[in-house]
């Protein structure tokens, strides 16, 4: 098994008095899928916004390549290799498909900007702007407005600006969401394409979409770590039936088994 790119030691964040993540520890590694669940509230979100800067840690430890950035800032971890997508769609509306992984792949480039220069005229710009469009799927709608692309495509082009940025590590906060069957389906796809060569860390609320292109599944409650483990032994376990769809009626992603709550546990971020 190959070494972490990313892990954690004993993560815990608090807003106050309240704890969101305690002592979570887990290993994201390169071409492995790692996805997080857990019902609302579990912490999910609030720890990939310790992963990627986001939010400052309470205490223990982030590492990456045997390098602790615990204290690193966003932009930072951003320019180590560490790229994230969000719940809500992050894209510049007005600029085309391309630009906007153009303005991504720019933020890469060790070069001062002067104001009547063409960054578009920057070779290595242009190819990693093309790159990340053709890897995500979009290269057919390059040129048009981003906010005239449908949101599953919106969603696409948001990972294809991560991926303008030449990230070793994903960390990807429900990609799917609001998306319809054939849109989700496109996106397991891309999430597949990208498995072999990323570290990835997924959250997903779509059970399918996680059974169908997960390695490691790590199940959350209350901000701690209930189990980890590979798919078959998450969904196989009494505990995280219990915990995530709050029966024992099946496990979780099998056909017929209970819709996971929605609910959150005592308001606690998710």
């Amino acid at each position: 098994m190959s070494e972490p790119l990313l892990a954690t030691r004993a993560l815990t964040k608090r807003f106050g008095g309240l704890t969101a993540n305690s002592d979570v520890s887990l290993e994201l590694r390169k071409g492995q899928v790692h996805a997080l669940l857990g019902p609302n509230g579990a912490g999910k979100s609030t720890l990939i916004n310790l992963l990627s800067g986001d939010l400052p840690v309470s205490s223990g430890r982030i590492v990456y390549r045997d390098r602790d950035i615990t204290r690193l800032g966003p932009h930072q971890r951003s320019r180590i290799g560490i790229g994230r997508s969000y719940q809500k769609t992050n894209i510049f509306g007005p600029f085309s498909a391309f630009e906007n992984c153009r303005l991504a792949a720019q933020s890469r480039q060790p070069r001062p900007w002067r104001i009547f220069s063409d960054a578009q005229a920057v070779p290595a710009v242009r190819r990693a702007a093309e790159a990340a469009l053709e890897a995500a799927g979009l290269t057919a709608v390059a040129d048009q407005p981003a906010a005239s692309l449908s949101h599953g495509a919106q969603r696409q082009l948001e990972i294809a600006m991560v991926l303008a940025t030449a990230p070793e590590v994903l960390l990807l906060d429900e990609p799917l969401a609001g998306m319809g069957a054939d849109e989700a389906h496109r996106m397991v796809e891309l999430l597949r394409k990208l498995g072999p060569d990323h570290a990835m860390l997924l959250v997903e609320h779509d059970m399918d979409a996680v059974f169908a292109v997960a390695d490691v599944i790590t199940v959350m409650v209350n901000g701690q770590v209930l189990e980890s483990g590979p798919p078959a032994q998450i969904r196989a376990s009494p505990a995280v039936r219990q915990a995530y769809l709050g029966d024992d009626d099946g496990p979780p992603g099998a056909e017929g088994a209970a819709a996971p709550r929605t609910g959150g546990a005592g308001g606690r971020p998710s």
